[in-house]
């Protein structure tokens, strides 16, 4: 009987070393060691090896995949997800931050309804000073003056909503950079440091979804010796609860979305781009300081 099966034995080692390559014997082997009765069916290597075919251009591998229960645990879990995903991503977008501070930007790019709540936030909550930025308006393809730029126009909005003239100072970017509102940080920053105007903290106010990125970038710009808050004005147009229900709310949504992806992951500037408006804004300062002298200069001699 003992001799029976180890004939057996001999005749499965054979076989499958017929049917497999070489360099898997050892694990077959060992296979038909272990229990020669249920290895003559053998297909396939379970022990770790590898098929090779095409001269080793091919290879058959063992894998993992998932059962039937872990396919339903991924996807219940991937539902889930992006459930909370959907329902979240709005308020993580417009999110308001405020800080105590007397100085208050605004994007001069926002519309009429925002530059209303920001001259009512100015007056109220006791700021000395507001600055609007931005660049130049679209469609005139760059720098053209100070006062074809959202910062100008965001300015006389401002005043025309009851803020003092005198409270207000724009602060133009003079350049299209890739990102506008790295830019007009860029600008604000400079500006602050041409005129020795010195700020701990401010609040920055912009329209829903573009609080965060806004918020992003401006600290980005200043650092951590400047606490930077932000103010998310609703657009309302829609309800901001029920974004997706309107066209503009999936545009805001999937347009800020992507953008701030953009300005967390691969938004690098360089040196010399984050010193872009630099030069620009000290020319501008030198001009308009040039051009006030010029016109003391004049009311003088009359």
């Amino acid at each position: 009987m003992s001799g029976r099966v180890e004939q057996s034995s001999r005749n499965n080692q054979t076989s499958l070393r017929d049917r497999f390559a070489p360099e898997t014997a050892l694990c077959l082997k060992m296979i038909t060691k272990i229990d020669p009765q249920y290895s003559q069916d053998v297909t396939r290597i379970s022990c770790g090896g590898k098929l090779r075919g095409l001269g080793g251009l091919l290879v058959r591998k063992e894998s993992w995949r998932l059962s039937g229960l872990g396919r339903l645990i991924l996807a219940i879990a991937t539902a889930a997800l992006a459930t909370w995903v959907f329902f979240e991503v709005y308020p993580f977008l417009a999110i308001t931050n405020a800080v105590s501070t007397d100085t208050l930007v605004v994007e001069g790019w926002v519309h009429e309804y925002a530059l209303s709540v920001a001259a009512k936030e100015f007056k109220t909550n006791r700021y000395k000073r507001v600055f609007t930025t931005g660049g130049p308006v679209e469609g005139l393809g760059g720098y053209v003056n100070d006062y074809q730029t959202a910062a100008s126009v965001g300015a006389e909005g401002l005043v025309k909503a009851g803020v003092a003239a005198d409270a207000v100072q724009m602060v133009p970017s003079h350049i299209i950079g890739r990102d506008r509102t790295y830019s007009s940080a860029v600008a604000l920053r400079n500006w602050l440091h041409d005129n020795d105007v010195s700020v701990n903290s401010f609040n920055v106010l912009t329209e829903n979804t573009h609080a965060r990125r806004t918020r992003l970038l401006f600290e980005e710009v200043f650092g951590d010796k400047v606490r930077v808050g932000v103010m998310s004005i609703p657009n309302p147009d829609y309800d901001q609860r029920h974004w997706w229900r309107y066209s503009q709310g999936v545009k805001d949504v999937l347009t800020e979305g992507v953008a701030y992806i953009y300005a967390k992951f691969l938004f690098w500037p360089s040196a010399a781009e984050s010193q872009s408006d630099l030069r620009s804004q000290r020319l501008g300062i030198a001009g308009q300081r040039a051009g006030d002298g010029r016109q003391k200069a004049e009311h003088a001699k009359h």
